[in-house]
């Protein structure tokens, strides 16, 4: 099978498109015959191998998993002798461990759920990694509840304006803050406000916010709090990872968010990163009521994978940018 494949850490053109054996599955996986995948921050981050600090888990030297890729959508081909959810011929979406940039991919079933009816393959690729973080922020780390005021920082990329929509259905007033090229795109989203960056800071209102869900930026603690109301919340999600090179923009919520969280009113949260069936679950079903609509903002073959890295990286994109198979 055709994957994109990389020997050693470095930049999009590190990646290689070559001729692999089909991986193999365990009694617990299911083999997917890959029809879509997403981009997010996790895979240039284990293509580049920055921050320094994810090497440990990723491959000292050089990465572990040759394949790239997380978000697949696509249709199962085989399942393991323990798998009683799936069979071959579900349309299927989730995420894997081995990669999914490549015709094949092999994923544990507890990672995996059926697909949206009302997707396309590309749409439903959008979705598993930054949807099951927006809802996790939204949900969990913030626990928005009706009649709340939610502030979306980056609210027109990945996770962003996935959680500007699970906040709206979640019955919360949503302010969502973006770059002025993305205002109107925001707003169709359903955000209630749009607060342009480059003009207003985001404590313009003073500490009128419930929740605060900050999904990639590097902006100090101190001015997150001071747009939150004295027991708001404040949901990190991600960072400036392209910063730094041991913890790019990661240490507020690795050390300075739960440090400071035992000292003040308002709860500092980070947004954890599990992956499982009932999340995507869920999401399915708010996709198949029209509370959520995952957004393209461009998609790449599976040969131009390493343009969809760079496209992500530097075009700032509405949405996801996502790989066909």
């Amino acid at each position: 099978m055709k994957a994109i494949v990389q020997d050693n850490y470095g930049p999009a053109a590190a990646l290689d498109l070559r001729d692999i054996d089909r991986p193999a599955i365990g009694d617990d996986e299911v083999l997917v015959q890959v029809r879509a995948a997403g981009v997010d921050p996790g895979v240039w981050i284990f293509m580049t191998g920055r921050p320094y600090l994810v090497r440990l888990a990723a491959g000292l030297r050089r990465p572990r998993v040759a394949v790239r890729g997380r978000d697949l959508a696509g249709v199962v081909t085989a399942v393991g002798a323990r798998v009683t959810r799936f069979r071959p011929g579900d349309e299927v979406y989730g995420t894997c461990l081995g990669g999914s940039y490549a015709e094949f991919a092999s994923a544990p079933a507890q990672r995996l759920a059926g697909k949206p009816a009302n997707l396309s393959f590309e749409q439903a690729a959008a979705v598993p990694v930054s949807g099951m973080t927006a809802l996790r922020a939204v949900r969990d780390s913030g626990a928005v509840r009706p009649g709340h005021r939610v502030l979306v920082i980056g609210a027109s990329g990945g996770v962003g304006s996935l959680a500007v929509q699970i906040a709206k259905a979640y019955g919360a007033t949503v302010t969502g803050v973006c770059a002025p090229a993305r205002i109107e795109f925001v707003r169709s989203l359903g955000a209630d406000d749009v607060l342009d960056y480059t003009g207003e800071e985001i404590d313009r209102d003073g500490p009128v916010y419930d929740v605060v869900i900050d999904t990639g930026g590097d902006r100090p603690l101190a001015l997150l709090r001071r747009a939150l109301t004295p027991r708001g919340t404040l949901a990190l999600v991600g960072g400036a990872y392209t910063r730094g090179r041991l913890l790019g923009g990661y240490g507020r919520q690795m050390f300075r968010a739960p440090l400071l969280s035992l000292f003040v009113g308002q709860r500092l949260r980070t947004v954890s990163a599990v992956e499982r069936t009932d999340d995507l679950d869920e999401l399915r079903e708010l996709i198949e009521s029209g509370a959520l609509t995952p957004a393209i903002d461009r998609t790449y073959p599976l040969a131009d994978a390493a343009d969809a890295l760079r496209h992500f990286t530097d075009g700032h994109p509405a949405g996801k940018v996502v790989v066909t198979i």
